[in-house]
C-alpha cells in the first residue's frame, strides 16, 4: 500500500546565511554585514520541506550526526510534515554545514560535508521504496557513498509502477560525468541554466534542453529571473518568473523542483507543472533562507490563473 507520496534522498546539512554588499578579506580583516539567519540547508531537504508544504506526503532518508546542527535540521523537516524516522543518526560524524555568503545579486557557499557523502543505499529500507510512489535525489555530485547505486534504486521504483527525479546540483569538480546510467531511469531532471550547458556540453540553454530530452523522459531547466523551459518529448513549455519583495534565491531552484513534482505526481499538464514551480520558486525569494517563504499550494494558485 502506497503511503508516501514523495522519498526524498539527500543531505542533512544547515545553511548559515550572511547577507551585505562585502567581500571577505584574508590577513584578519574583519568586514560588517547586514543581516545573517541559521536555516535549514541542502537541495533534498529544502526540496522535501517545500513538497510537504504543498500538501505532498514526503518521507526522508539522510544521514546526521547527534549534534545541535542535525537536530536542528531534524526538527525544521518535522515542522512542515515531513517523516524523518528513516534518517540515520550517526554519533561518530558531524552534521553538514554551509556558509552562504549574500550579496544582493550574487552568493558563494563554503560547505563542510559532515554526512552528506556517507549516506548509503543500504541505509535505505526496502519497505520504504515500496510504500512510495516518487523518489527523488538532490545534490548528486556530493553523494558520494549513495551515488554508484543511484541507478539500481531508481530502476526499482520505476518498476514498481512509481516515477523519480534528479537535481544534480553543480558539480565541485566540474567534470559533469558519471550520469548516463542514472539518465536511463530518470524520469524528470531538473537542473539550472549553467547545469543544463555544463552536463550536454552545449553553450547555450536552447542546445542543452533539446540535447538533454532526446534521453530523458522530461526535462525542466531553471533560468533565475528568465522564469523555466521545459521539454517532454516534442512537447516544449516555456514560463517567466513572478515578481517578488526579493530577499534572496537561497534555495529558489528548490522551491521549483518542489513545484514542478508535485504537478508530476499530481498528473499535471507540462505547462501547469512548470508554472507551478516557477511560482513556488519566486515566492521562495520572499525570506532569508530555502524554507521561510515556501507557499503552500492554497497560497500558489492564484498565481496560476
Amino acid at each position: 500500500m502506497t503511503q508516501y507520496d514523495l522519498l526524498v534522498l539527500g543531505e542533512i546539512n544547515a545553511d548559515l546565511i550572511l547577507r551585505g554588499d562585502v567581500e571577505p578579506v584574508w590577513q584578519q580583516h574583519e568586514k560588517i554585514v547586514d543581516d545573517m539567519a541559521l536555516v535549514l540547508g541542502g537541495s533534498s531537504a529544502i526540496f522535501a520541506y517545500g513538497a510537504a508544504r504543498l500538501g505532498l506526503r514526503v518521507a526522508y532518508v539522510g544521514l546526521c550526526g547527534d549534534d545541535v546542527i542535525g537536530r536542528f535540521c531534524l526538527d525544521a523537516l518535522r515542522q512542515s510534515g515531513v517523516d524523518t524516522q528513516h534518517v540515520v543518526i550517526d554519533p561518530t560524524i558531524r552534521t553538514g554545514l554551509t556558509v552562504v555568503l549574500q550579496k544582493p545579486a550574487d552568493r558563494a557557499m563554503l560547505t563542510y560535508e559532515g554526512g552528506i557523502a556517507l549516506l548509503r543505499a543500504d541505509m535505505i529500507p526496502a519497505s520504504l521504496i515500496a510504500a512510495s510512489r516518487h523518489l527523488h535525489i538532490g545534490s548528486y555530485y556530493l553523494q558520494h557513498a549513495l551515488r554508484p547505486d543511484l541507478p539500481a534504486l531508481f530502476a526499482t521504483m520505476q518498476a514498481q509502477g512509481g516515477t523519480t527525479s534528479l537535481d544534480t546540483n553543480w558539480d565541485p569538480t566540474e567534470r559533469w560525468d558519471g550520469l548516463e546510467q542514472l539518465f536511463a531511469h530518470t524520469d524528470l531532471f531538473l537542473p539550472n541554466d549553467a547545469e543544463a550547458c555544463a552536463i550536454s556540453r552545449q553553450s547555450d540553454v536552447n542546445a542543452a534542453l533539446i540535447t538533454l530530452a532526446q534521453t530523458i523522459k522530461t526535462v525542466a531547466v531553471k533560468c533565475g529571473a528568465d522564469g523555466a523551459i521545459a521539454q517532454s518529448g516534442t512537447e516544449v513549455a516555456r514560463v517567466a518568473s513572478i515578481k517578488t519583495e526579493f530577499v534572496d534565491a537561497v534555495g529558489a531552484g528548490d522551491s521549483f523542483n518542489a513545484g514542478m513534482v508535485y504537478g508530476m505526481v499530481s498528473g499535471w499538464s507540462l505547462a501547469k507543472s512548470l508554472r507551478l514551480g516557477a511560482v513556488c520558486g519566486s515566492l521562495s525569494t520572499r525570506a532569508a533562507g530555502g524554507t521561510a517563504a515556501q507557499p503552500t499550494l492554497a497560497e500558489a494558485l492564484p498565481y496560476l490563473d
